[in-house]
């Protein structure tokens, strides 16, 4: 880090590192400067290689102390920013809420280390890393234990990571297989009502780990693993009577598990197997009257050793800036109406 040295108390200014990408720091039409604004309530201006930082017309309102707390901590995002660029990390307005969002909660983007962790490279070459802290705790965690449950809103990379670290595994040759499970369960659709056989009937359901591994293997490659069996998609239900040893075992929408499959699905691990479980549990499609298997294995397992629990939340989602806001909107509203939740 840069440090609080580097910002001048008196005049509320600091300096622009040289050889920085002004546009890339201060965003398109100076969208990041805006979006560190709206969050402290400081104003920014640009001018002879120097940022000056001053309260807004709102935070003019309040105490002094609070206005200089505010604009300290506008400063030290900026600070983050430019470590990040430094760093050859790229820029945009999504990282820059989350550094913002982290900054709010007293921590620290690049003390995390995130720009240095390397899950893999796609087929493309492209380098998958985790983008916030409650990843790269996710991607400690499947390192350590042999048994990960990943929980947390959508768009947060729970299955997605979970998949390059199983190519990342098998690559490495720590496992002679990759099995992906999902349990088929109908989110309003009709099963029966879909066109084609058994296969084609779930494979829709399985498109989200087939996705996820043609972008970090490509298809052609991808294909012909699973020519080979060395990778297996399929429904959970074809799991039953199994025991899967030295193989990289996920299981995808594992809140719509029943009780009975969880237990089926955990006692297929076998030796040199590691298993990660991912799900959302405010998202259960179970029928009326069926406890999600996740839920009861979160109540279960949490004590166990050598079981993981990680927790991702809306600052880990990674998708669309949207997503974000209709998670919090649904939690807050639930909040207010526990009664409306399962209905």
């Amino acid at each position: 880090m840069f440090g609080r040295s580097r910002i001048l108390s008196l005049k509320n200014k600091i300096q622009l590192i040289e050889n920085i990408d002004r546009r890339e720091l201060m965003g398109n039409l100076d969208e990041h400067l805006r979006l560190i604004s709206e969050a402290t309530g400081v104003e920014i201006f640009e001018r002879d290689d120097q940022f000056t930082l001053k309260a807004g017309k709102e935070l003019n309102l309040l105490e002094e102390d609070f206005q200089n707390q505010k604009i300290q901590v506008a400063g030290e995002i900026l600070e983050e920013m430019m470590e990040t660029l430094i760093r050859g990390e790229n820029l945009n307005s999504q990282k820059v809420s989350y550094i913002i969002s982290l900054k709010e909660d007293g921590l620290s983007y690049n003390e995390g280390q995130l720009g240095k962790e390397v899950i893999c490279f796609t087929h493309k070459g492209k380098p998958l890393k985790p983008k916030t802290l409650g990843q790269k705790s996710y991607v400690d965690t499947i390192r350590k234990k042999d048994i990960v449950f990943g929980i947390g809103p959508a768009g947060t990379g729970k299955t997605y990571i979970a998949v390059a670290m199983a190519i990342n595994a098998f690559k490495n040759k720590e496992v002679q297989k990759i099995v992906l499970a999902r349990p088929a369960v109908e989110a309003g659709e009709r099963l029966g009502f879909l066109p084609g056989d058994l296969q084609e009937k779930v494979d829709p359901y399985l498109r989200p780990l087939y996705d996820a591994l043609f972008d970090v293997l490509g298809r052609d490659a991808a294909a012909r693993l699973k020519e080979k069996e060395a990778i297996e998609v399929v429904p959970l239900a074809y799991m039953r009577g199994r025991t899967l040893d030295n193989s990289f075992i996920i299981l995808d929408e594992a809140q719509n598990t029943t009780k009975e499959q969880m237990k089926m699905f955990l006692t297929r691990m076998g030796f040199g197997s590691k298993v990660v479980i991912t799900g959302d549990i405010t998202q259960v499609d179970l029928p009326k009257g069926k406890k999600s298997g996740l839920i009861e294995a979160e109540k279960i397992l949490k004590n166990v050793r050598d079981i993981g629990f990680c927790y991702l939340n809306d600052k880990d989602v990674v998708r669309h800036e949207l997503v974000k806001k209709i998670i919090n909107a649904y939690d807050h509203y639930y909040r207010k109406h526990p009664e409306e939740i399962g209905e």
